[in-house]
Protein backbone atom coordinates (compact mmCIF):
# COMPACT_ATOMS: atom_id res chain seq x y z
CA UNK A 1 0.00 0.00 0.00
CA UNK A 2 1.63 3.48 -0.90
CA UNK A 3 1.88 6.13 1.66
CA UNK A 4 0.90 9.18 2.47
CA UNK A 5 2.39 12.41 0.44
CA UNK A 6 -0.73 14.96 0.79
CA UNK A 7 -1.62 16.78 3.62
CA UNK A 8 -5.93 17.21 2.69
CA UNK A 9 -8.49 18.64 5.02
CA UNK A 10 -10.44 16.85 6.42
CA UNK A 11 -7.98 14.26 7.55
CA UNK A 12 -5.44 16.56 8.13
CA UNK A 13 -4.41 20.25 9.00
CA UNK A 14 -3.05 20.64 5.16
CA UNK A 15 -5.15 22.61 2.90
CA UNK A 16 -8.20 22.16 0.90
CA UNK A 17 -8.23 21.42 -2.81
CA UNK A 18 -7.93 25.14 -3.70
CA UNK A 19 -4.76 26.01 -2.20
CA UNK A 20 -2.97 22.69 -3.76
CA UNK A 21 -3.72 25.23 -7.13
CA UNK A 22 -2.94 28.31 -5.60
CA UNK A 23 0.59 26.57 -4.45
CA UNK A 24 1.46 25.12 -7.58
CA UNK A 25 1.24 21.09 -5.85
CA UNK A 26 -2.11 19.72 -7.65
CA UNK A 27 0.32 18.44 -10.33
CA UNK A 28 2.99 17.27 -7.89
CA UNK A 29 1.24 14.19 -6.62
CA UNK A 30 1.84 12.66 -10.07
CA UNK A 31 5.53 13.83 -10.16
CA UNK A 32 5.91 12.10 -6.80
CA UNK A 33 4.29 8.73 -8.30
CA UNK A 34 6.34 8.90 -11.57
CA UNK A 35 9.73 9.61 -9.62
CA UNK A 36 9.00 6.15 -7.08
CA UNK A 37 8.36 4.22 -10.67
CA UNK A 38 4.83 3.54 -8.98
CA UNK A 39 2.70 4.62 -12.46
CA UNK A 40 3.68 4.14 -15.52
CA UNK A 41 5.41 7.88 -16.80
CA UNK A 42 3.92 6.80 -20.54
CA UNK A 43 0.46 6.57 -19.78
CA UNK A 44 -1.58 9.57 -22.08
CA UNK A 45 -3.35 12.15 -19.87
CA UNK A 46 -6.59 13.44 -21.36
CA UNK A 47 -4.90 16.49 -21.78
CA UNK A 48 -2.39 14.50 -24.37
CA UNK A 49 0.60 14.98 -22.55
CA UNK A 50 1.90 11.95 -20.71
CA UNK A 51 2.26 11.29 -16.72
CA UNK A 52 5.88 11.61 -17.31
CA UNK A 53 6.01 15.10 -18.94
CA UNK A 54 3.18 16.29 -16.57
CA UNK A 55 5.64 15.37 -13.81
CA UNK A 56 9.02 17.14 -15.80
CA UNK A 57 6.69 20.59 -16.56
CA UNK A 58 5.55 20.70 -12.49
CA UNK A 59 6.59 24.01 -10.94
CA UNK A 60 5.42 24.19 -7.10
CA UNK A 61 5.74 27.41 -5.10
CA UNK A 62 8.89 27.56 -2.49
CA UNK A 63 7.58 26.38 1.14
CA UNK A 64 4.16 25.17 0.07
CA UNK A 65 3.30 22.11 2.68
CA UNK A 66 1.01 20.55 0.64
CA UNK A 67 2.78 17.46 -0.93
CA UNK A 68 6.02 16.45 0.26
CA UNK A 69 8.50 14.47 -1.24
CA UNK A 70 7.66 10.61 -1.48
CA UNK A 71 11.15 10.27 -0.01
CA UNK A 72 9.57 11.46 3.34
CA UNK A 73 6.08 10.72 4.11
CA UNK A 74 3.55 12.08 5.77
CA UNK A 75 2.49 8.86 6.93
CA UNK A 76 3.66 5.26 6.08
CA UNK A 77 0.65 4.15 4.81
CA UNK A 78 -2.46 6.27 2.94
CA UNK A 79 -5.98 5.95 3.92
CA UNK A 80 -7.32 3.05 1.98
CA UNK A 81 -6.13 -0.70 1.86
CA UNK A 82 -6.64 -3.99 -0.35
CA UNK A 83 -7.89 -6.77 1.68
CA UNK A 84 -8.32 -10.41 0.07
CA UNK A 85 -9.79 -13.52 1.55
CA UNK A 86 -12.67 -16.05 1.06
CA UNK A 87 -15.14 -13.58 1.03
CA UNK A 88 -13.11 -11.01 -1.86
CA UNK A 89 -10.85 -13.53 -4.02
CA UNK A 90 -10.51 -10.33 -6.50
CA UNK A 91 -10.02 -7.95 -3.65
CA UNK A 92 -11.78 -5.02 -1.35
CA UNK A 93 -10.87 -2.00 -0.06
CA UNK A 94 -11.54 -0.61 3.34
CA UNK A 95 -10.70 2.80 4.53
CA UNK A 96 -8.04 3.65 7.18
CA UNK A 97 -9.02 7.13 7.87
CA UNK A 98 -11.99 8.09 10.95
CA UNK A 99 -11.65 4.92 13.00
CA UNK A 100 -9.01 3.22 15.07
CA UNK A 101 -9.92 -0.49 14.75
CA UNK A 102 -7.70 -2.73 12.71
CA UNK A 103 -9.65 -5.83 13.77
CA UNK A 104 -13.11 -6.82 13.81
CA UNK A 105 -14.85 -10.29 13.95
CA UNK A 106 -18.81 -10.68 14.23
CA UNK A 107 -21.43 -12.84 13.00
CA UNK A 108 -23.21 -11.20 9.62
CA UNK A 109 -26.24 -9.33 9.29
CA UNK A 110 -27.13 -10.08 5.84
CA UNK A 111 -29.11 -7.36 3.59
CA UNK A 112 -29.97 -7.64 0.14
CA UNK A 113 -29.86 -3.70 -0.51
CA UNK A 114 -29.11 -0.20 1.10
CA UNK A 115 -33.26 0.22 2.00
CA UNK A 116 -33.49 -3.14 3.99
CA UNK A 117 -30.64 -2.45 6.17
CA UNK A 118 -31.71 0.71 6.60
CA UNK A 119 -35.39 -0.52 7.42
CA UNK A 120 -33.35 -2.07 10.14
CA UNK A 121 -31.03 0.67 12.14
CA UNK A 122 -34.37 2.28 12.04
CA UNK A 123 -35.93 -1.04 13.65
CA UNK A 124 -32.73 -0.85 15.87
CA UNK A 125 -32.40 -4.15 15.39
CA UNK A 126 -28.65 -3.86 15.14
CA UNK A 127 -26.25 -4.91 17.61
CA UNK A 128 -22.45 -3.83 18.73
CA UNK A 129 -20.24 -6.38 17.14
CA UNK A 130 -22.24 -7.01 14.38
CA UNK A 131 -20.66 -7.34 10.88
CA UNK A 132 -23.42 -5.97 8.44
CA UNK A 133 -23.50 -7.40 5.38
CA UNK A 134 -24.71 -5.64 2.03
CA UNK A 135 -25.00 -7.58 -0.95
CA UNK A 136 -26.50 -6.89 -4.52
CA UNK A 137 -25.39 -3.18 -4.30
CA UNK A 138 -22.17 -3.87 -7.10
CA UNK A 139 -22.01 -2.48 -10.03
CA UNK A 140 -24.04 -4.78 -11.75
CA UNK A 141 -26.38 -5.48 -8.98
CA UNK A 142 -26.98 -2.30 -8.32
CA UNK A 143 -26.58 -1.21 -10.70
CA UNK A 144 -24.19 1.10 -10.51
CA UNK A 145 -22.52 0.83 -6.99
CA UNK A 146 -24.05 2.74 -5.24
CA UNK A 147 -22.93 4.87 -2.10
CA UNK A 148 -23.82 3.51 0.97
CA UNK A 149 -23.41 7.08 2.78
CA UNK A 150 -27.03 6.78 3.49
CA UNK A 151 -27.06 3.62 5.73
CA UNK A 152 -23.52 4.63 7.36
CA UNK A 153 -24.99 7.64 8.84
CA UNK A 154 -27.86 5.98 9.99
CA UNK A 155 -25.75 3.87 11.99
CA UNK A 156 -23.54 6.00 13.70
CA UNK A 157 -26.78 8.21 14.40
CA UNK A 158 -27.86 5.13 16.61
CA UNK A 159 -24.12 5.37 18.27
CA UNK A 160 -22.83 2.11 16.53
CA UNK A 161 -20.51 3.49 14.29
CA UNK A 162 -17.41 1.98 16.58
CA UNK A 163 -18.90 -1.01 17.95
CA UNK A 164 -20.03 -2.37 13.73
CA UNK A 165 -17.95 -3.39 10.92
CA UNK A 166 -19.76 -3.05 7.28
CA UNK A 167 -18.90 -5.15 4.59
CA UNK A 168 -20.42 -4.34 0.88
CA UNK A 169 -19.88 -5.01 -2.75
CA UNK A 170 -21.04 -1.50 -3.25
CA UNK A 171 -19.01 1.92 -2.34
CA UNK A 172 -18.63 3.97 1.01
CA UNK A 173 -18.24 7.92 0.84
CA UNK A 174 -14.97 9.42 2.15
CA UNK A 175 -17.45 10.80 4.79
CA UNK A 176 -18.25 7.64 6.12
CA UNK A 177 -16.85 6.95 9.45
CA UNK A 178 -15.66 3.62 11.22
CA UNK A 179 -14.47 0.30 9.76
CA UNK A 180 -16.12 0.30 6.21
CA UNK A 181 -15.23 -2.52 3.35
CA UNK A 182 -16.30 -1.76 0.51
CA UNK A 183 -15.77 -3.14 -3.57
CA UNK A 184 -16.11 -6.46 -2.10
CA UNK A 185 -15.25 -8.47 -5.82
CA UNK A 186 -16.89 -10.63 -7.32
CA UNK A 187 -19.79 -8.87 -6.86
CA UNK A 188 -22.77 -10.79 -5.33
CA UNK A 189 -25.06 -10.78 -8.61
CA UNK A 190 -22.25 -12.28 -10.34
CA UNK A 191 -22.01 -14.80 -8.24
CA UNK A 192 -19.34 -14.19 -6.05
CA UNK A 193 -18.56 -15.70 -1.97
CA UNK A 194 -20.51 -12.32 -0.36
CA UNK A 195 -23.87 -14.56 -1.80
CA UNK A 196 -23.08 -17.05 0.10
CA UNK A 197 -23.26 -15.58 3.52
CA UNK A 198 -26.09 -15.88 6.00
CA UNK A 199 -26.81 -14.45 8.96
CA UNK A 200 -25.01 -15.81 11.76
CA UNK A 201 -21.80 -16.67 9.70
CA UNK A 202 -18.57 -15.29 11.31
CA UNK A 203 -17.12 -12.43 9.65
CA UNK A 204 -13.68 -11.13 10.29
CA UNK A 205 -12.09 -8.07 9.05
CA UNK A 206 -8.23 -8.26 9.67
CA UNK A 207 -6.49 -5.18 8.12
CA UNK A 208 -3.00 -5.73 9.25
CA UNK A 209 -3.22 -8.91 7.53
CA UNK A 210 -4.81 -7.24 4.60
CA UNK A 211 -7.69 -10.46 4.85
CA UNK A 212 -12.08 -10.23 4.80
CA UNK A 213 -12.71 -13.60 5.50
CA UNK A 214 -15.81 -15.85 5.97
CA UNK A 215 -15.18 -18.76 8.50
CA UNK A 216 -16.54 -21.37 6.58
CA UNK A 217 -14.55 -23.73 4.54
CA UNK A 218 -13.91 -23.62 0.93
CA UNK A 219 -16.16 -26.71 0.18
CA UNK A 220 -18.85 -24.78 2.76
CA UNK A 221 -19.19 -21.82 0.75
CA UNK A 222 -19.45 -23.72 -2.69
CA UNK A 223 -22.06 -26.00 -1.59
CA UNK A 224 -24.07 -22.85 -0.89
CA UNK A 225 -22.83 -21.10 -4.11
CA UNK A 226 -24.27 -24.36 -5.80
CA UNK A 227 -27.91 -23.93 -4.07
CA UNK A 228 -27.70 -19.83 -5.23
CA UNK A 229 -29.16 -18.37 -7.73
CA UNK A 230 -29.43 -14.66 -8.93
CA UNK A 231 -32.49 -12.42 -8.53
CA UNK A 232 -33.91 -11.26 -10.48
CA UNK A 233 -32.32 -7.78 -12.16
CA UNK A 234 -33.63 -4.40 -10.58
CA UNK A 235 -34.44 -3.18 -14.06
CA UNK A 236 -35.09 -5.61 -17.20
CA UNK A 237 -34.86 -3.17 -19.81
CA UNK A 238 -33.47 0.28 -20.55
CA UNK A 239 -30.00 1.95 -20.06
CA UNK A 240 -29.80 0.43 -16.84
CA UNK A 241 -30.62 -3.10 -17.95
CA UNK A 242 -28.11 -2.46 -20.70
CA UNK A 243 -25.20 -1.24 -18.44
CA UNK A 244 -25.70 -3.98 -15.59
CA UNK A 245 -25.22 -6.25 -18.34
CA UNK A 246 -22.03 -4.88 -20.07
CA UNK A 247 -19.90 -3.78 -16.66
CA UNK A 248 -16.92 -5.55 -15.34
CA UNK A 249 -16.05 -6.46 -11.46
CA UNK A 250 -14.96 -3.80 -9.56
CA UNK A 251 -11.52 -5.06 -9.00
CA UNK A 252 -11.34 -3.85 -12.94
CA UNK A 253 -12.49 -0.58 -12.68
CA UNK A 254 -16.35 -1.41 -13.05
CA UNK A 255 -15.93 -0.41 -17.05
CA UNK A 256 -18.15 -1.54 -19.79
CA UNK A 257 -17.42 -3.97 -22.79
CA UNK A 258 -18.92 -5.61 -25.86
CA UNK A 259 -20.74 -8.41 -24.81
CA UNK A 260 -18.83 -11.83 -25.62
Amino acid sequence: MACSICSRSPASSGSRSSSRTSTGSRRAPPRELVKAGLVHRDAPNVDGRTLGEIATAVVERPGQEVVVPIETPLKPTGGLAILRGNLAPEGCVVKLAGHERLLHRGPARVFESEESCFAAVKDRSLRAGDVVVIRYEGPAGGPGMREMLHVTAAIVGEGLGDEIALVTDGRFSGATHGLMVGHVSPEAVRGGPIAALQDGDTVVVDVEGRELRVELTDDEIAVRLRDWSAPPPRYAAGVFAKYAALVSSASEGAVTRPPG
